[in-house]
């Protein structure tokens, strides 16, 4: 018998939608793509985040890079 998958709880929604984009943003581009790609973000994120005002989009660029990187080698 397959067990019915539980809903998502509301909190964890926007993990759970970050995620999915990264893992369709691999299924379309692969797996080195997605690294080299995630790379550039990571080091765009990097010079962006090196003023105060920059930060706010610097930072989210950075992780939003490392976690492409992360998903394209595991």
């Amino acid at each position: 018998m397959s067990a019915k998958p539980e809903p998502t709880p509301w909190i964890f929604w926007p993990f759970v939608a970050l995620w999915r984009v990264l893992t369709g943003i691999l299924a379309l581009t692969g797996r080195l793509v997605g690294i080299v790609l995630g790379l550039a973000l990571l080091i765009i994120g990097l010079v962006i985040s090196l003023t105060v005002i920059g930060a706010i989009i610097g930072i989210p660029l950075m992780i939003f890079g490392l976690l492409l990187i992360v998903r394209g080698l595991f």
